[in-house]
């Protein structure tokens, strides 16, 4: 194994054939909802910095992509409740308890502005105002902590309506993560500024930087960007927030020992897990017998091995 290309580095790895991607479902349904939306959601992420991802995920999957009841008959795409500071009108539904009362608006374009305008003007949501606009996860655990909706998967069920259709590309600005780099595993090298680790499970990787793309760093080691997604489980346009591991080659079908069973966490996606132990993704749903559509809920318990 060396790492050397015309007296730069280069990462030259045993690589096989790259596995297909585990195909991310897009729901045609979703696809069209957020076609319709988009641009009031990208237009309230400029006026109100909300992420445009975390808008759309919120309305499609309040709303049943616009097909719920409570969409249909009362333009209410997000689930608000009237609460003792509404004065428009309102209409009852079964929710947590029976015959709760929810707002009414004229048009859906309304209720996306009372959305936007709910969150920026609560308290409790105010934490969420200090992270980056690029930060959809973090938004997404926040919007559950802060009590937005009492389902445990529901950062969970934002984070893979996000990732499963890509609409992290709505959004914009720089990310604010401060992660740190940290790892018990072996280093291989650096590069200029890039280290190369090897993992207990013998799986080569790197720490994605503040700034990085998969494109930088294929560029930097010598690798073909869509590969470095391939491993990875991703398309290529994929936003890496700084420590984000990117793996050098496939992943394995099962964790190293004693990596047993992981208990999911608030906003943890399938994918998450799997590149935390290195796991390929198919292997994961398949070892615990999980359709595609499932969605980890906190507190779950997954088999790694």
């Amino acid at each position: 194994m060396t790492f050397r290309r015309n007296g730069s580095l280069l990462v030259s790895l045993f690589l096989l054939c790259v596995h297909p991607l585990f195909a991310q479902y897009k729901n045609p349904v979703y696809l069209e909802y957020f076609e319709q939306y988009k641009d009031i959601a990208i237009e309230h992420m400029r006026q109100y910095k909300i992420p445009a991802s975390i808008i759309l995920a919120q309305g499609v999957l309040e709303s049943g992509a616009g097909k719920s009841k409570l969409a249909r008959e009362s333009n209410n795409h997000f689930g608000i409740k009237c609460h003792s500071d509404w004065n428009g009108k309102k209409t009852y539904h079964d929710d947590d308890y029976r015959n709760e009362c929810f707002r009414k608006y004229k048009r859906a374009e309304d209720s996306y502005l009372d959305h936007s305008l709910f969150l920026v003007k609560r308290p409790r949501y105010a934490c969420l105002f200090e992270l980056d606009i690029r930060d959809y996860k973090g938004w997404a655990r926040g919007l559950q902590r802060c009590g937005y909706a009492t389902d445990k998967a529901y950062a969970n069920k934002l984070i893979k309506i996000i990732e499963d259709h890509e609409l992290y590309r709505y959004d914009s600005g720089k990310s604010g993560s401060k992660k740190k780099n940290k790892s018990s595993n072996e280093t291989i090298r650096f590069g200029k500024a890039l280290a190369v680790y090897k993992a207990s499970n013998g799986l080569i990787y790197v720490h994605a930087r503040q700034g990085d793309s998969f494109k930088t760093i294929a560029d930097e080691l010598g690798f073909k960007e869509r590969s470095l997604a391939k491993y990875n489980e991703v398309p290529s346009d994929f936003p890496l927030e700084a420590g984000d591991i990117v793996y050098l080659q496939k992943k394995k079908t099962k964790a190293a020992k004693p990596n047993y069973e992981h208990v999911v966490e608030v906003g943890e996606s399938m994918h998450s897990i799997s590149q935390k132990y290195g796991i390929k993704m198919k292997s994961l749903y398949k070892r615990n017998k999980k359709e595609p559509d499932y969605i980890p809920e906190e507190g779950d318990i997954l088999r790694l091995r």
